[in-house]
């Protein structure tokens, strides 16, 4: 019987160790965002220790490509996804995450103007925002396109990055935007053709589009106005230069949320805010986005930073047309 006993003993201390292993891994927030803010350039790496620092709250975050690439994952995970919290999706693509998201009534809210916010029940909530644009190499001997229609001329073939829409928010953000020059007719299919020519790759993010551009591979990237904050904070170069189209631009606007039914509401919730506050303006400089926190004062680098003034808005556009423009642009890109 004693035997027994110490046996029965030595095995709840045996498990001990294991045990509290496991409740320390339930007591991590789990952040799945997308690659450019969890990578090297990324802010995640101040941002990260800094909330850990003043919350004591642990933070897992996991790369999880591109926004639609994220979203894909939670669809696909559904109730047995990792995520606490998303950070990344963009407001054209809020539909597909709504279903995965808690509200949350952020006391922040009261510092963004209420034209960022897209979602009225609070399941995202703005970051940051943008207007994509077409960065230019002015370094490169080439003028400058002045419209989206200068972009097919021939001088510009093989000088253009491009990126999948089916894959990206920003090359999503590109189609909806020639969506709202062209319609969706003739002259829309007729750009596209040509692009399809003119295009030196289409990536299947930005990342990888943006490092293609920088390496020299070619003088045009698609890209945001905002781009060239990077390049004067940290190059200390103009030579970058975001092209601003009288046309109009389309916007972007980035979400962060909380997940359905997380266990860590409350780190959750903390989370949020500190993205909504003391981390904005490393997010505004590290993503070389605009910050939606309308009480922070901006670097002169932000200058550079050219905003348009016609701005068409990608979230109002409807789930079922978004999924039609991307059939059609698939159909042209594989005649």
């Amino acid at each position: 019987m004693k035997k027994a006993l110490f046996l029965i003993f030595a095995v709840i201390i045996s498990a001990t160790p294991l045990m509290a292993q496991a409740a320390s891994e339930q007591n991590v927030l789990t952040v799945y965002a997308y690659d450019s803010f969890a990578s090297d350039w990324g802010p995640a790496g101040t941002l990260i220790p800094k909330f850990e620092e003043e919350t004591g709250i642990k933070v897992n975050l996991i790369s999880a490509g591109d926004g639609v690439e994220m979203i894909s994952r939670v669809e696909l995970e559904g109730e047995d996804t990792r995520a606490d919290v998303i950070l990344g999706i963009t407001d054209d693509f809020a539909y597909r995450a709504y279903p995965y998201l808690e509200s949350y009534d952020s006391p922040i809210l009261s510092d963004i103007p209420d034209e960022l916010k897209f979602d009225p029940e609070n399941r995202l909530i703005p970051f940051d925002y943008g207007a994509f644009a077409f960065v230019w190499d002015s370094e490169c001997g080439l003028q400058a396109p002045a419209s989206l229609s200068d972009l097919t001329k021939e001088e510009y073939r093989d000088k253009v990055i491009l990126i999948d829409p089916r894959t990206s928010s920003v090359g999503l953000g590109l189609l909806l935007w020639t969506y709202n020059i062209y319609g969706d007719g003739d002259e829309f299919e007729a750009w596209w053709e040509t692009m399809k020519n003119n295009a030196l790759t289409i990536a299947d993010g930005w990342s990888s589009a943006y490092g293609l551009f920088t390496e020299g591979e070619a003088p045009i990237v698609l890209s945001y106005t905002t781009s060239p904050i990077y390049h004067v904070m940290n190059d200390n170069t103009t030579r970058y230069q975001a092209l601003v189209f009288d046309e109009g631009h389309e916007a972007t606007i980035e979400g962060i949320g909380i997940v359905k039914g997380t266990e860590m509401r409350e780190e959750a919730e903390k989370f949020v805010d500190f993205i909504l506050t003391e981390a904005q303006l490393d997010i505004a400089i590290a993503n070389s986005m605009y910050p939606v926190n309308a009480t922070l004062e901006l670097p002169d680098a932000f200058d550079y930073a050219p905003r348009p003034s016609k701005l068409f808005r990608s979230g109002a556009t409807s789930p079922e047309k978004t999924e039609e423009l991307q059939a059609m642009w698939l159909d042209i890109m594989t005649e």
